[in-house]
């Protein structure tokens, strides 16, 4: 195999599959638009049917191939049923892109437990069971894959005043 002659080259996707949470809309939307101009065929993963809908029609208008999901990734017993969806429509998962995620607005005196559980289970948990799932029965097997785990500002700064999903 020759070495890539131009950046294109070097991070052609063509081929591969994406799965990314969080994918209807904001950054992960944007990541769904990058990983699919460079050929990726995309899952992309969402509570909201709508939000899902509209971004499919959004990508397929770019050109790309994209499949929805919808599910709520705080269902953890669910996970398996996204990893089985997915893999029968597109056949594997290259890449797995954890990006939905969720913040509240509030002092650390203030903060509410279900906000707490809620944040939690989102942004650390169902990244790990989706992981662990996507890992143990598609990348390990094949000896290689890519995980992709967002963060937010927020993380290293405290999210804005009243701010909260």
């Amino acid at each position: 195999m020759s070495a890539p002659r131009n950046v294109q080259q070097l991070f052609d996707l063509t081929g591969r599959v994406a799965l990314i949470t969080g994918g209807s809309r904001g950054l992960g939307l944007q990541m769904a638009e990058a990983l699919g101009e460079m050929g990726a065929r995309l899952a992309i993963t969402a509570r909201k049917a709508d939000e899902l809908a509209a971004a499919k029609a959004h990508l397929e208008g770019l050109g790309i191939e994209v499949a929805t999901f919808t599910n709520d990734l705080q269902q953890f017993d669910a996970i398996p049923a996204l990893v089985d969806a997915v893999l029968a429509e597109l056949g594997t998962i290259d890449i797995l892109v954890n990006n939905a995620g969720a913040t509240w607005g509030a002092k650390a005196e203030d903060y509410p437990d279900a906000a707490w559980n809620k944040v939690m289970d989102l942004n650390v948990n169902a990244p790990f069971f989706l992981s662990r799932e996507v890992g143990r029965r598609v990348m390990i097997p094949k000896g290689r894959g890519n995980i992709i785990i967002t963060a937010s500002v927020a993380a290293l700064k405290g999210t804005p005043p009243g701010m909260n999903t």
